[in-house]
């Protein structure tokens, strides 16, 4: 969850450089790693949210954003501690290269009013919406294989959102809450808006006001908003709203009143490309079961596209970096011969065509792979890393939660090779609060399979290894021999014994 603007605000209210007097220390963590400083960041969009500093992360080095949520009588506070851990324990589970960072916590009860305090990543390259106003103040037009980029990006972020269990519904989707980076890459922020408005609103101090209440973001919200229960649907029509911003750049509003349902007619109208305007008019349908879900719209015909071969093995290669040696891109080019042949097609009766390795810059090589591990090419096609389950209140607002029912999970294909030979790596996180599992199979056809997944010590090897099952990574036989293999391997790695282990299997 992002409360960071880019925009850096004195205590005046105007825009500074940073001055001594700024960068003054006012407060460090428990562990001292994150150092609260003087200067502010604008937090005008995130509602619960007493106040917002920059801070240092000094073991990386990095700016990062200090929040903070002050409970206004300590007694309520002590009420909900249990539930507060437990939500922002969960919240750092919450892990996509298209969602903004969220750090760590800790609570505070020293002083009379208890608070929350919770780190997230700085994004200082600035929201969605200031980028698409300067492009607009420099009478250009959006570039469609940006668009494309973008869509994709925010698409893959909501995916991931709605496939978490429970879901977890954004509700606060705007052009201000999604940022970009100088390289493109797309972040959306102000994820656990639901976790200040619907779960501890009258526990918090100060007015926790919605964004939708903000009358020019009022048009970012489904007309069901508030009236019924709910779910992606609302994500989606809000998506649709800054796809078609994104596209037009600005949707006309009259003076400071909202933007109007003719307006946003208008704007789909107005695009010339029959696909984006279908694409567009689909996620905005009133009617809010007729809305595509985040997936579905990824494999639409204006942005779907069969992922080339150098988009796949850029993806393999970053998805198994840690087996490699460093810079072993940059010392296998050394080593080869520029004018050597790496691929030839023959054609019959006319001469083939040869690729050499001179074709191909090292330079371009490095920041194709350097984009692909940020986030912004990503395989659309492809399930996301297993999404840990989160509290329910997340994703549903608190008179909804024993009424929601478990939709009926769609029909999986099942795995019919055998296991024979497993090995898996355990690399515990800094905190050591979780542990990243790599999975490597290899199946009786001697095709390799390697997965990998975040894990908690309360996740149970049963659970993890009936997952595999219901994804079609292994077969159903293999459930009880992997579950055992889980359990031992896990309870060496907990226990603080060898993080890997090997088992052969017949």
């Amino acid at each position: 969850m992002t409360m960071s603007v880019p925009e850096r605000i004195s205590e005046s209210g105007g825009k500074e450089e940073e001055s001594e007097d700024e960068s003054e220390i006012l407060e460090e963590s428990p562990c001292g790693r994150w150092q609260k400083r003087k200067e502010q960041v604008s937090q005008g969009n995130v509602p619960g949210i007493e106040s917002a500093s920059l801070a240092m992360d000094t073991e990386e080095g990095v700016e990062v954003v200090w929040n903070e949520v002050q409970f206004s009588d300590k007694k309520v506070f002590k009420a909900h501690e249990d539930r507060i851990r437990e939500m922002f324990e969960n919240l750092m589970q919450v892990e996509h290269p298209n969602i903004v960072k969220f750090h760590k916590y800790w609570l505070d009860t020293r002083e009379s009013r208890a608070r929350v305090i919770f780190i997230t990543e700085y994004m200082s390259s600035g929201s969605l919406k200031q980028f698409l106003k300067k492009t607009k103040k420099n009478h250009k037009t959006m570039n469609v294989k940006a668009w494309k980029r973008w869509c994709t990006q925010i698409l893959s972020a909501l995916s991931y959102l709605h496939s978490c269990d429970p879901p977890i519904i954004h509700g606060n989707l705007t052009c201000d809450t999604i940022f970009i980076q100088h390289n493109g890459l797309i972040k959306i922020g102000s994820v656990w808006h639901r976790l200040f408005v619907n779960v501890f609103p009258e526990a918090i101090h100060g007015n926790v006001h919605q964004h939708r209440d903000e009358l020019r973001n009022q048009h970012f919200f489904a007309p069901e908003y508030g009236l019924a229960e709910d779910d992606y649907s609302i994500d989606i029509y809000s998506f649709g709203i800054c796809a078609l911003e994104m596209a037009v750049l600005e949707i006309q509003a009259n003076g400071d009143t909202a933007v109007s349902k003719e307006a946003i007619v208008h704007a789909g109208l107005s695009l010339e490309d029959p696909l984006m305007r279908e694409f567009t008019q689909s996620c905005v349908r009133t009617e809010a079961k007729l809305r595509p879900t985040a997936h579905d719209l990824l494999f639409h015909r204006v942005l779907f596209e069969v992922h080339s071969l150098k988009l796949l093995a850029a993806h393999c290669f970053i998805n198994n970096q840690y087996l490699l040696p460093e810079n072993c891109v940059e010392e296998k080019t050394k080593s080869i011969d520029p004018n050597g042949i790496m691929a030839e097609t023959s054609h019959g009766g006319r001469p083939g065509i040869q690729l050499k390795y001179s074709h191909v810059s090292p330079l371009e090589l490095d920041k194709f792979l350097e984009d692909v591990k940020n986030g912004i090419y990503p395989l659309m096609s492809f399930a996301s890393q297993r999404p840990h389950p989160l509290p329910r209140t997340l994703s549903l607002s608190q008179e909804h939660m024993e009424t929601v029912k478990t939709p009926t999970p769609e029909p999986q294909e099942t795995e019919t090779r055998k296991v024979v030979q497993m090995h898996c790596n355990l690399e515990a996180n800094e905190e050591g609060t979780r542990s990243h599992l790599s999975l490597f199979l290899k199946m009786d056809d001697k095709l390799h399979r390697q997965l990998s997944c975040d894990v908690l010590p309360t996740d149970r090897p049963r659970d993890l290894a009936s997952e595999l099952v219901h994804h079609a990574f292994i077969s159903e036989e293999d459930c009880e021999k992997l579950a055992s293999f889980l359990e031992e391997a896990l309870g060496k790695h907990w226990a603080g014994a060898s993080p890997a282990a090997v088992v052969l299997m017949n």
